[in-house]
């Protein structure tokens, strides 16, 4: 474990999930001949199928903690993150954040691409809860910290996918909440900004009452920034427990040792 990373406060939670279940639901398309007297007619219709994404997902995260999510594509990690964050409401079981606010830094998430950059701190800052004069305080500075420039003031939509982690990035890292989850947007952007994101996030981590989830395929990113972790393993959780035993046993079920 880091020697910058906190003491966490184990007297009080900031994350309580208890059996978490959630399933995503599609219509799949299904063709079927209908036969006319005169003619022959093909007539689409649906079957609806479930996926559960996670089965029964039960944790507590201390406040001031931070976890590694880990696990291989496909495991339930981002779909964890978007329950945690109130995005997705889950088919059963539930999430306690003990009256803390959250903030989900993801590509693609909490922005209108038909509004500038500009426009997107306020409406994404204001979901957060914070009020107007708040974010007019702190503005200049989340543009400074986003590298944006000019395109600050254009829609959203013309944005790289770097870009748009910068915006993502900044609002979260100034605009600061109780509860930060971070969806692998550490390992986006231009060599300099990642270090610079990278110095911001253990800035963060440092304040001693922040909680922060982090999904990364780094699994040096995961050693380095986390007190702890959990291993996600097709929607089950696998292991929870201290970050370097957990990073080992997953990357040998992985067979990178």
């Amino acid at each position: 474990m880091s020697e910058q990373v906190s003491e966490v406060n184990q007297d009080r939670p900031a994350i309580t999930a208890k059996d978490v279940y959630l399933s995503y639901r599609s219509i799949v398309p299904v063709s079927k001949r209908k036969q006319a007297p005169t003619s022959g007619s093909t007539k689409r219709t649906g079957r609806v199928e479930h996926f559960e994404a996670l089965h029964g997902i039960s944790f507590e995260i201390m406040q001031g903690e931070i976890v590694g999510l880990i696990g291989r594509n496909g495991s339930g990690k981002s779909t964890l993150l978007r329950v945690l964050a109130g995005i997705f409401e889950p088919d059963r079981g539930t999430v306690d954040l003990h009256g803390c606010t959250v903030s989900l830094l993801a590509l693609g998430v909490g922005f209108l691409k038909q509004l500038s950059g500009r426009d997107n701190i306020y409406l994404s800052a204001m979901l957060l809860g914070f009020s107007q004069k708040e974010i007019d305080e702190q503005i200049d500075e989340i543009i400074e910290f986003s590298e944006l420039g000019e395109f600050i003031e254009k829609p959203v939509r013309t944005y790289s996918s770097g870009m748009v982690s910068k915006l993502g990035f900044s609002i979260s890292a100034i605009l600061k909440t109780d509860i930060i989850l971070v969806d692998e947007v550490l390992s986006v952007g231009d060599s300099k900004f990642k270090k610079k994101s990278f110095k911001k996030m253990m800035e963060l981590i440092s304040e001693r009452n922040r909680t922060v989830v982090i999904v990364s395929h780094d699994s040096k990113t995961i050693q380095q920034l986390c007190t702890s972790a959990i291993w996600l393993h097709d929607g089950d959780i696998r292991m929870i427990g201290p970050c370097d035993e957990v990073v080992s046993a997953y990357n040998y079920f992985m067979g990178d040792d």
